[in-house]
């Protein structure tokens, strides 16, 4: 008002406190609307009265108050949302206890199951948030020079609901509370400037699962770490391979998700084909301060293969990640108690040893049987040759099977079938052997290239099925909310943003109902989606 902005006080129950009622000396009171109940007259605020004054700004109080019934809304804050749809700022005020989200822990603490609640949701959609603070000392000293209550009452409530242990609980209840929200005006700005620089304001642990037992020592160690640190907290995340190569047991994952949601801690689940790559970015993306793994538990000879996941992640990591590795029962023992299915396709690893195999395995075993055995027989010598190309099919797939039999053929021609030394070949019967060696080597390679693409096939929708029941999950949780189920989605597959569209029909426009991320849906109508004539949902 001192400002020149046009303010009026919509609603305030002062409940006769003298130094409240003064404050309102010289603000403009817009009359409150009286309403019949039950043969006694209550008094609420005056929407119409309000709208038709229409100012800038307007003061209601008490946003979680139940309305008298036969009200216009039941709740106080419904009817805010209708002076915010008018294009009317409101400023009100909410006690932490009045939190909906916070009913239980409130209940648990105070004894006392508030009746009237507003939905966080209502209260984090505010633009400016501002934390009324004060030490439990100080407040019981304005209740006891009676600023809030009657002067008969002051004794009853101090020892009953205004304990110190039930002021420090709520405090603490509100400091928390109004971090989150805090927290993510922060993330927000750091996606929408893309800032990937971790900005330590509060510990941040992320703890790196495998499916293992292991997982367990490690969530119960990052607790240990957050409780360090007022407002820690601990997000434990397992990789999933897109491709359905590594998969754990899902008891052990239910159990680990049990645990860490006990210990006030979340779980997450993120497809990512480079475990320590989507590890590291999953860290950044929620701003971590440090992050957890479990000490390897491969066997020193399979370190010639590469450094590991927890020597990756620790490299990469930077200064403003700090890792810990975790010893455990498991480390140095192998793979063996993770269940783990076979190979879903042909590693690289694998197609290296394969394309060995066929290209100099020929060339190796000439050079045996011409120098140690030259009188093995071309019967036996187009066998050890098809060995090896059943070999190179069964270690790297069809093309090294073929540059094995290619190679082979050539080989056999050259020095075993005669005339030697010549690609010229007399004997009409050691040409259609030649010729069987071929079909069969070929043969073989394609049997088993058709096997593999088939595992591979199984393993994707493995782990389709596995993300699909991750997210079904989430439904029978209790996280229905569509925000919350997108929100989900956007993290799993690492997307920036992820957006729910809809239509009445395969010729109607596209519709968007329900966007999380940075960069929501603004054009649907315009959105390139494949989906088939019938569906009309798309993601």
């Amino acid at each position: 008002v001192e400002r020149g902005t046009d303010c009026v006080v919509a609603f305030v129950e002062h409940h006769h406190r003298p130094r409240t009622e003064v404050m309102l000396h010289g603000l403009e009171q817009v009359p409150r609307g009286e309403l019949d109940y039950r043969g006694t007259s209550f008094t609420e605020m005056d929407i119409d009265a309000v709208l038709a004054r229409r100012p800038h700004v307007a003061l209601v109080d008490e946003l979680a108050h139940t309305n008298i019934p036969g009200s216009r809304n039941s709740k106080r804050w419904q009817d805010v949302e209708e002076l915010l749809a008018a294009g009317i700022d409101v400023i009100s005020a909410v006690n932490i206890q009045h939190l909906e989200s916070l009913g239980d822990i409130v209940e648990s603490i105070t004894g006392v199951r508030q009746q009237e609640t507003v939905p966080d949701e209502v209260v984090r959609r505010a633009d400016q948030i501002e934390l009324v603070d004060m030490s439990p000392q100080a407040l019981r000293r304005r209740m006891a020079h009676g600023n809030i209550y009657q002067p008969d009452k002051v004794d009853a409530a101090l020892s009953n609901y205004f304990r110190p242990g039930n002021l420090t609980a709520l405090r603490e209840l509100a400091l928390l509370w109004v971090a989150d929200r805090v927290d993510e005006y922060l993330q927000q700005y750091r996606s929408e400037h893309r800032v990937s620089k971790i900005w330590g304001s509060r510990e941040r642990i992320v703890v790196g699962l495998t499916g293992g037992p292991e997982g367990r020592t490690l969530i119960r160690r990052a607790a240990r770490l957050a409780e360090k640190g007022a407002g820690g907290e601990v997000l434990a995340v397992y990789i999933a391979r897109s491709d359905g190569l590594t998969s754990a047991s899902p008891k052990e994952l239910a159990l680990q998700r049990t645990l860490v949601e006990d210990l006030g801690g979340t779980f997450h689940h993120v497809v990512g084909d480079d475990i320590p790559a989507a590890l590291l970015a999953f860290a950044r993306g929620v701003n971590a301060t440090q992050i957890v793994l479990g000490v390897s538990r491969r066997k020193s000879w399979q370190y010639v293969f590469g450094p590991g996941v927890g020597a990756t992640v620790a490299r990469d990591s930077g200064p403003d990640l700090d890792g810990h590795l975790i010893t455990h029962d498991e480390a140095g023992k192998g793979r063996g108690g993770l269940s783990l299915p076979r190979a879903a396709r042909l590693g690289r690893l694998r197609i290296l040893w394969g394309w060995a195999v066929g290209v100099l395995g020929p060339a190796l075993l000439t050079f045996l049987l011409t120098g140690v055995a030259p009188e093995v027989g071309l019967a036996n010598d187009m066998l050890l040759f098809l060995t090896l190309t059943v070999a190179a099919a069964l270690l790297g797939g069809l093309l090294p099977a073929l540059a094995s039999a290619l190679v082979g053929s050539l080989l056999l021609n050259w020095y075993f079938t005669p005339p030697v030394h010549t690609l010229t070949i007399a004997d009409p019967e050691n040409i259609v052997a030649i010729a069987i060696f071929v079909g069969v080597a070929v043969s073989v390679a394609s049997v088993v290239d058709l096997a593999a693409r088939r595992t591979q096939q199984a393993a994707r929708l493995r782990a389709e099925s596995e993300i699909l029941s991750f997210l079904a999950g989430n439904v029978l949780r209790g996280e229905t909310g569509l925000e919350d189920l997108l929100e989900r989605v956007r993290e799993t597959f690492g997307m920036e943003s992820a957006a729910l569209l809809e239509r009445q029909s395969d010729v109607d426009p596209w519709t968007c109902a329900g966007s999380v991320g940075p960069r929501p849906c603004t054009n649907p109508e315009n959105a390139d989606v494949d989906v088939s004539v019938g569906d009309h949902l798309a993601l």
